[in-house]
């Protein structure tokens, strides 16, 4: 998605949010129905234009004329609100786009989410419907929208509603969540200014809503519920949209089945999940993917009150022995750190403070242990000066009645220093709690600090919001593929093997800079025992055939061969494991026996929701035992490279631990570099790489290892 197209997606999502008039299809007396609760919504919330009632049956309904075609109407339908039979839907909009109408909210249900062969053909009508007319369609199977800048209300919901601007834009394929996500946030004082419900999304996808978020000046952040990614390409070009707007795109996320990887050839299918998947690549596009709906509340109070942090540094003061206890132990679960604080912080901590406090951090200054608010104050402004510490997290919480002057003066003197401070700072309570009109009241007043609720909550809101930091640090890598492949290459990638053999594989990757070991693939023992005579003792013999993806796992791997005599045994124990197994050689890999290094695992796999993901960490035969492995996205470039390496445990081998030398991490990233370009290249035409072991060494890297998987499905 480019810039016109995000730019195209705008200006649909504008006309859905902003519409000339409302005309509501399916206008009925019926008790209790939903177009009459959206009838009185849009008149509740003062809809400034006119909204039609259309029943091709009726002459009045709801104590008002009821339009029984388009023609009658007194001006053109703009907007139209859709609760009719499925059935109908398709040629009532087709009808209604014919008579100027440029957009349509279908609430009606019985599409693709009903998972029949007629729901399936009807989908396919409507979907016809849209690309002919060009109509603009929210939903179908959605709960309506809502868009305080308009004064629009669509939602059959009788619950009286806030419609008011706000930060917060959401956006969820379940109408019930995102309206539970906007309850609550309004509990917690925090306004979202439109709530979209895009339903099985058949036209606009939350792409589109992305897209016009980012370029909308009073949405500050974005939240959505995703069951699934309809297009990933326009969905990552509206991510990065969001976050060059500096606009976080805070999303939960349906769908970690591992259904269909536990039969993949790769050992990368198996271990690059779909969830997994969407958090590498989404992520690097300025997703912050949580877990639940507490953690987008949270998430959201941090967002829109605090400032992104420079660093992961934490710093914190609290007024309890217990709750510093309990910060150290959340944080370390989370995977956060408390700075070493420098030796002239603590040493103005310590003229500020009584004897007897815990001159650390977290600061414990214990319930009566700061002599005033100035030493209070002086206290947080000397920890916000540690170089170490980027954020800064503080206990209290807001007062629930009038009576607690010093405690409220406390507050308002921090959200002043907050203003002017350029590091986050965070209130933390100990449990949740609920607030009252008075707690609401004054949390207006202290726009400059985020109120996060309860010890575990908090930290896990913290790590999503420096993660998302230092994501979006990061330059955005885009490259486009090279040279269409030729030669030798092309004639493999057009093949109609799926799994291509080692010897093909190993090919492949080579055109891509990633070097294999000395090695002749041999059809006959006599030519195995030249091989191994050529190469150099000692020498591995592999069975070739694409059959054998996993050959270690099938004893099709001969290692340690230090004569001919060797060879020529191993030659005649893989001809018998192949006819064991049914299985025709292509021949034997006879290869020099390498093994001053490392076995790493490097791969790609093709996420059917998200696209091509890379695979790094520690590999060989204990791969899937010790699971030390981070994804990353495709494209990578040479930073994206260093990040995903870091995110290991093996990178610390790599570096030389406990004495060792330092490996080739330069040869490592261009081998990551190299199977980046090489996804790109080949596109949708490739499913899975493999390589495993990746050997890599002091000087350079070796695959000692390959499995190249070919889409059954390129198109």
């Amino acid at each position: 998605m480019g810039e016109g197209e995000l730019q195209a997606s705008r200006a649909k999502v504008d006309a859905l949010l902003n519409p000339k008039n409302v005309v509501i299809l399916g206008a009925t007396d019926r008790p209790g129905n939903w177009a009459q609760r959206v009838w009185r919504n849009l008149k509740r919330y003062d809809f400034p234009h006119a909204v039609y009632p259309y029943n091709p049956a009726r002459d009045a309904v709801w104590d008002t004329r009821c339009y029984r075609n388009f023609a009658e109407l007194p001006e053109a339908p703009d907007h139209l609100v859709v609760l009719i039979p499925a059935a109908a839907v398709p040629d009532a909009l087709a009808d209604a786009a014919k008579a100027g109408a440029r957009s349509a909210t279908i609430m009606t249900s019985g599409f693709d989410e009903a998972e029949s062969l007629g729901a399936a053909e009807l989908t396919m009508r409507l979907k016809r419907v849209i690309a002919e007319t060009g109509l603009i369609v929210s939903g179908p199977n959605c709960l309506g929208n809502l868009h305080a800048p308009a004064n629009l209300m669509t939602m059959p919901d009788d619950r009286p509603q806030t419609l008011s601007r706000g930060p917060v834009a959401i956006v969820g394929q379940s109408g019930g969540i995102a309206m539970a996500i906007k309850r609550t946030l309004e509990e917690r004082g925090v306004a979202s200014g439109t709530v979209i419900t895009s339903g099985n999304e058949t036209g606009l996808t939350t792409a589109d809503y992305i897209a016009y978020f980012a370029g909308a000046p009073e949405v500050k952040l974005i939240v959505s519920y995703l069951e699934s990614v309809r297009d990933a390409d326009a969905f990552l070009a509206a991510a990065r949209a969001a976050r060059a707007a500096g606009k976080p795109v805070v999303v939960v996320k349906l769908g970690a089945s591992r259904d269909g990887r536990a039969a993949a050839l790769a050992h990368t299918g198996r271990l690059a999940g779909s969830m997994e998947a969407f958090d590498a690549i989404a992520g690097a596009a300025g997703v912050m993917r949580v877990t639940n709906f507490d953690a987008v509340v949270e998430a959201v109070e941090y967002l829109a009150h605090a400032p992104l942090p420079r660093g992961a540094g934490l710093g914190a003061i609290t007024f309890s022995g217990g709750l510093r206890g309990m910060l150290l132990d959340a944080a370390a679960a989370h995977g956060l750190k408390f700075a070493d604080l420098a030796p002239a912080t603590i040493g103005q901590l310590e003229s500020l403070v009584s004897v007897g406090t815990t001159i650390g951090n977290p600061l414990d200054a214990g319930f009566a242990a700061l002599t005033s608010q100035d030493a209070y104050l002086r206290s947080i402004e000397t920890l916000l000066a540690d170089p170490g510490i980027d954020t800064l997290l503080l206990q209290e919480e807001l007062p629930r009645a009038a009576g607690t002057e010093r405690k409220e003066s406390n507050l308002r003197a921090v959200n002043a220093i907050a203003a002017r401070a350029g590091k986050p700072i965070a209130f933390v309570t100990m449990i949740s709690h609920g607030l009252t009109d008075y707690s609401r009241a004054l949390r207006v007043e202290l726009l400059n600090v985020a109120f996060l609720q309860e010890i575990d909550k908090s930290l896990a809101a913290t790590r999503s919001v420096i993660g998302y930091a230092a994501t979006a640090k990061v330059r955005m890598s885009e490259h486009a593929p090279s040279a269409r492949p030729t030669g030798k290459i092309a004639k493999l990638l057009n093949s109609h093997a799926r799994a291509l053999n080692e010897v093909e594989s190993k090919a492949l990757l080579k055109a891509y800079g990633m070097p294999a070991p000395k090695e002749v693939l041999a059809r006959t023992m006599r030519d195995a025992a030249s091989a191994a005579k050529a190469i150099g003792f000692p020498v591995v013999a592999k069975a070739v055939s694409s059959a054998l993806a996993h050959k270690s796992d099938a004893g099709a791997v001969k290692l340690g061969l230090t004569s001919v005599k060797d060879v020529r045994a191993a030659f005649s124990q893989l001809e018998k494991i192949a006819r064991a197994a049914h299985v025709t050689l292509d021949g034997v890999l006879i290869a020099q026996q390498v093994s001053d290094g490392i076995e790493l695992v490097i791969g790609m796999h093709r996420d059917p929701e998200m696209g091509p993901v890379i695979l790094f960490g520690a590999g060989g035969i204990a791969l899937e035992l010790h699971l030390d492995v981070a994804l990353g996205p495709v494209p990578l470039d040479e930073a994206g490279a260093l990040a995903l390496i870091a995110k290991t445990r093996v990178a610390k081998r790599i570096e030389g631990y406990r004495g060792q030398p330092a490996l080739d991490k330069k040869a490592l990233v261009k081998a990551l570099l190299g199977l980046s370009r090489f996804a790109v290249d080949v596109g949708p035409g490739l499913e899975s790489v493999d390589v495993n072991p990746f050997l890599l060494r002091r000087r350079g890297g070796l695959a000692l290892d390959a499995l190249v998987v070919l889409s059954p499905h390129p198109k």
